[in-house]
C-alpha cells in the first residue's frame, strides 16, 4: 500500500471515529452528516482496497519476472520489500473480509 492509500484510510477512521463518538438524536446531525467528513460509501471503500491490493500484487509479480529475466534496474532487496508489501496487503484484506463474513453470519443468525 502507499502512503497515499494509508492517508486516505487513516482519515476514512478517523471520520467512521468521529461519527461513532457523535450523540445522536432529532436535533443533532444524522450519522452521515458529520462536519468536514467526506461522504464515501462502504462498497467504494471496500472496492478502492481490493484494487489497491490487487494493483500491488500486479506489481509485484511483474517485478518478479523482470527481476527473473536478468533487469539490472531491480536489486534482490527491492524485489523482496515489494513482495512482502504484497504478501502483507492481500493477508490484511483476507482477515478483513474473514471478520465481514463472521459478522454477517451473526447478524443473519439474530432471531427476528
Amino acid at each position: 500500500m502507499s502512503d497515499m492509500n494509508i492517508n486516505q484510510v487513516l482519515a476514512q477512521m478517523r471520520a467512521m471515529e468521529a461519527q461513532a463518538k457523535a450523540p445522536t438524536g432529532p436535533e443533532l446531525l444524522s450519522i452521515n452528516e458529520v462536519p468536514g467528513a467526506q461522504k464515501t460509501e462502504f462498497s467504494e471503500v471496500l472496492n478502492n482496497s481490493i484494487n489497491s491490493v490487487n494493483e500491488t500484487l500486479m506489481t509485484s509479480g511483474e517485478m518478479a519476472k523482470a527481476f527473473e529475466k536478468g533487469d539490472s534496474g531491480i536489486s534482490m532487496a527491492e524485489l523482496m520489500i515489494n513482495m512482502e508489501k504484497a504478501s502483507v496487503s492481500f493477508q490484511a484484506m483476507t482477515s478483513v473480509r474473514n471478520k465481514l463474513l463472521t459478522a454477517y453470519q451473526e447478524i443473519m443468525n439474530m432471531p427476528v
